[in-house]
Parts: structure tokens; C-alpha cells; sequence
């Protein structure tokens, strides 16, 4: 399987632009022979935004936006996966990724289920417990948004539903770039699965995105990472490199227990 990840800026409240330049990227990944293209975390409209700029800008799962990328999918035969706000049937706001396949069609939307300080939990509410899976390529794909990626029950749940490649569309900034150099193969390594992990890059408000973008393999290397700018990172994943762990075969979930109690509950 081939996919490349779009590690790019995003105008801020802008959507029409941001879906122009995703398009000339699905074009490009298509030369190259991707059946898949991963954008960044709030790629379509931009992150740190605002709440009010936010709940303007949300739109339901099958809204304009998820048109649009519908038809560019169709037109060049790719699937993609890109970060938006979504709004729930409840009104609710979501920080959200849709999967849609190269036929046009949703094949999942996830939700964002771990909030990271105000910048999150001022514009959004969390995903709740729904981790949906899809295949694309040949391979079982999850989605997991940015920090949620950084919890390895997470992670390893996506693990025991059989993904053999994660995707995260993220919007990492400094000066946390240990998330991307470190923990990202470590979950590829310690779950035995691909993590392909698409970042942002430039300046927004006061963040400034890290970029370094990457996939890891099941072995734990890097089979390649972005540098700081706006990038096409496309990659080859080799089937011979999954589930090489010991891992998920050698857990003792009868130990774990203490893992989902709350804080000060799990004994010591």
C-alpha cells in the first residue's frame, strides 16, 4: 500500500482555499500512486481559531465540505482523510476526521476523544466511545486525532481491532516535538502497527507547528519524516513488517485493571 501525508499550513477560516490546496495535493499524491492522502488535524478550516470562528465554520459529516472532498476523491481516484469541525445531530461541536474512499463515499468519521487544555475544550465537545475502522488498500485503517495518539489504551485498542495502519491527522506544535520523534514509534513498535502521522506546519495565533511528519513501522523504525515545511511525504508500507512484536500476544490483561480506574483507585 501507498499513502502520502499532507503535512501542510491551512488559512485560517478559509475552507474554500484549504480545500484548493488539498486538491492539488490528492492530484499529486495520485502521479505518485497513492490510494491515500492524510491531512492534518483541523486542516479544512485551521485550529487555533476560536470558538466563535469554530462553531461558524462546523458543518455536519455529510455537510459542503464533505462534498467537495467526496468529488475531488472521485475525480482522482484516491481516498482521503482530512480534519474538520464537525456539527453533531445534538449541536455539539467535534474536533473530527472523515475518511472518504476514492468512489466518494464516507467510510468513517472519528471524533476526537481527548481534549488538550483550553485550546480544545473552549470549541469542542469530546468524541465519545466509538472507534470505527475501514479498509482502504487492502488494510485495515483507524484514525485516531492528534493528542488522543499520545494515550496507549487508545492506541492499543485500535490495536485489538485489527488496524494495521493508524492515522493521525494532528496539529502538533512546539516545543512538544518529542510526541512526534519519540511516541509515535514507540505506538508503532509496542502495538505492532503502521502509525502514519500528519502534522501542520507554519504559524497560527501562537502556535508554531513542528511539522516532522512520519510513518513508523511495526519494528519501530521511521520509514520516513518531514522536515518543518509544507510537504508531500509519501511512503510504501511493506505487509512483511507487521505484528513482527511479541506484544499483544504476551499481554496479561488480568493485570490491568487498575489501567481505567480513576486516579487514586488502583491500589498501589
Amino acid at each position: 500500500m501507498r499513502l502520502s501525508l499532507f503535512q501542510a499550513d491551512a488559512e485560517p477560516g478559509a475552507p474554500h482555499r484549504n480545500l484548493d490546496r488539498l486538491e492539488r495535493a490528492a492530484a499529486a499524491a495520485t502521479g505518485r500512486g497513492s490510494v491515500l492522502l492524510v491531512g492534518p488535524e483541523m486542516g479544512l478550516t485551521g485550529y487555533a481559531i476560536g470558538a466563535e470562528a469554530v462553531r461558524a465554520l462546523a458543518e455536519p459529516a455529510d455537510g459542503p465540505m464533505a462534498a467537495r472532498v467526496a468529488e475531488m476523491a472521485r475525480h482522482h481516484g484516491i481516498a482521503l482523510l482530512y480534519g474538520y469541525p464537525e456539527r453533531g445531530a445534538n449541536g455539539a461541536v467535534y474536533n473530527a476526521a472523515q475518511l472518504i474512499g476514492s468512489d466518494g463515499r464516507s467510510r468513517l468519521n472519528q471524533r476526537k476523544a481527548h481534549l488538550y487544555g483550553n485550546l480544545d475544550r473552549g470549541s469542542f465537545a469530546p468524541g465519545g466511545d466509538a472507534f470505527p475502522t475501514a479498509e482502504v488498500g487492502g488494510v485495515r485503517v483507524g484514525v485516531a486525532i492528534c493528542y488522543d495518539v499520545e494515550f496507549p489504551e487508545l492506541v492499543r485498542r485500535h490495536a485489538l481491532a485489527g488496524v494495521d495502519v493508524l492515522l493521525v491527522p494532528t496539529a502538533l506544535m512546539a516545543p512538544y516535538e518529542v510526541v512526534a520523534t519519540t511516541i509515535i514509534p514507540a505506538r508503532a513498535f509496542e502495538n505492532g502497527i503502521f502509525v502514519a502521522y500528519a502534522n501542520r506546519c507554519g504559524q497560527e495565533g501562537k502556535l508554531h507547528y513542528c511539522g516532522l511528519s512520519s510513518v513508523a513501522a511495526p519494528d519501530g523504525s521511521v520509514l520516513a519524516r518531514a522536515g518543518d515545511g509544507e510537504t508531500l511525504l509519501t511512503v510504501d508500507l511493506d505487509p512483511a513488517l507487521r505484528r513482527v512484536g511479541t506484544h499483544l500476544a504476551d499481554r496479561r490483561p488480568d493485570l490491568y485493571g487498575a489501567v481505567s480506574s480513576a486516579p487514586g483507585k488502583g491500589g498501589s
